[in-house]
């Protein structure tokens, strides 16, 4: 499946940003879904994951409480709800498929967006 992130950009702490990932060319109810970010000089990490049907959602410990991820199927996308943002968010957030259920391995997912940079000033 093809995936295209989009939504990113400058946002105050504090404030919100959604974050949307449309994909085409596959199934899309048949992929668990989920987003990672890359801040510079670090490597990439697990932010959220959303099961195939929706039912099943997982936070890394970072973000629960303020992100929510979320798929509407009859669209073909996956979103990022960004709330409380902290400077440490800023990031170039990717959205990422496998077929199957979620997992938090990034190793573990085939099909990549582009990303998206979200940058949060202090």
């Amino acid at each position: 499946v093809q995936l295209q992130a989009s939504g990113g950009g400058l946002v105050q702490a504090g404030g919100s940003l959604r974050l949307s990932c449309a994909a085409s060319g596959g199934t899309f109810s048949t992929y668990g879904m989920a987003w990672f970010r890359q801040a510079p000089g670090k490597e990439r990490e697990f932010v959220a994951g959303i099961s195939m049907k929706g039912f099943a959602t997982y936070y890394s410990d970072s973000v629960r409480g303020r992100f929510t991820i979320s798929r509407d199927n009859a669209k073909n996308t996956v979103y990022l709800q960004m709330s409380s943002l902290k400077p440490e968010d800023t990031a170039v957030y990717y959205c990422a498929g496998r077929r199957g259920n979620m997992v938090v391995d990034s190793n573990a997912y085939d099909d990549w967006g582009q990303g998206t940079l979200v940058t949060v000033s202090s």
